[in-house]
Parts: structure tokens; C-alpha cells; sequence
């Protein structure tokens, strides 16, 4: 099974003064226990399917025409767009770089980190830093067993156990 699973639960129309209306479809994304959601348009999933038709062979999208825009209509598109990237998923070993960029992900195990990530060379010092901070830090490992001669109880491992073996026993 792939790392990545692509799930179209739902689409909302938008309505806009500068052009006729359109439809954005939710993409939620689900990478090694992350989940995130991504909002694409058709015309966004017609552009990735030419991208794609120069490094792949895509399994064939929805039409791009639809005569009327009832719901009905707006879910088998919905559902389709779903099958189009559940199949891509499951016929790539490795999925290409343009497919990752479309669901916004960013790292991606399988791919060299060069191309996932981009090189060393062209990222900038300010996006390679971490971006959180140690909330807590310990003077040594909090999960060893105490030595003999420590005076204080692992109140970490003895929680756990005491959580796991009594569950229904109160602390005194």
C-alpha cells in the first residue's frame, strides 16, 4: 500500500464578478499519519493531467465539458477526480514531482531529497531551519530506569505503568 492516500470528500461552487461561476473540489491528503487538505478547480486537475502526460501515462480524467452543473452531475465529476488520483497513486511506484507539487506535499520518502525537497544549493538558509522549539528538556533520559542511588522516582514510567496495569485505581 502506498504511503499517500487522496480522498475528494466534497465540492462548493464560486460564484465571481470577473469570470462565470466555477466548481472547487476538497482534496484531503493523508501522508504518514499527516493529513492535510488541498482546494483545486478542474481547469488545476486538467493542467496536471497534461503535465503528467509527459512523464507518465495517466489513467484517463473526467471530461472537461459538463452540460449542466446540477449536483448530480458535480458529484460524478467529484467522484471521477477522486478515481483519477486514487488510480495514479496505485499504478506509481514512484510518484512524479508535478503530482506531489498538486497535492502540496512537500517530502516525500521514495524521492531522492535533492528532488523533493530541492537542492542545497538553491534553498535558502531561512527555509532550512527548524521551524519549532523544545518545549521541554530533560538533563538526562526521562524514560531510563533510575539508578540506585537517584533519590527521586521516574514518575514518567511509573504514570505509565500504573496507567496501563491499574487504569481504574486513583492516584492517593
Amino acid at each position: 500500500m502506498h504511503p499517500v492516500m487522496v480522498y475528494i470528500p466534497s465540492f462548493r461552487s464560486e460564484d465571481s464578478a470577473v469570470e462565470k461561476g466555477y466548481t472547487v473540489f476538497k482534496i484531503e491528503v493523508l501522508m504518514s499519519g499527516r493529513q492535510h487538505t488541498v482546494e483545486k478547480r478542474y481547469s488545476e486537475f486538467h493542467t496536471l493531467h497534461k503535465n503528467l502526460k509527459k512523464v507518465i501515462k495517466p489513467p484517463e480524467i473526467p471530461s472537461k465539458h459538463v452540460r449542466n452543473w446540477v449536483p448530480k452531475v458535480l458529484e460524478q465529476r467529484r467522484h471521477g477526480l477522486e478515481q483519477y488520483l486514487q488510480t495514479i497513486i496505485m499504478e506509481n511506484e514512484v510518484l512524479p514531482k508535478i503530482f506531489l507539487d498538486f497535492l502540496n506535499i512537500r517530502h516525500f520518502p521514495s524521492l531522492p531529497k535533492t528532488e523533493s525537497c530541492g537542492s542545497f544549493e538553491t534553498e535558502s538558509e531561512e527555509s532550512s531551519k527548524l521551524s519549532h522549539q523544545p518545549v521541554l528538556v530533560f538533563l538526562r533520559d526521562p524514560y531510563a530506569l533510575p539508578t540506585t542511588h537517584d533519590s527521586f522516582s521516574n514518575v514518567v514510567i511509573e504514570g505509565v505503568i500504573h496507567g496501563i496495569f491499574f487504569p481504574d485505581l486513583h492516584p492517593r
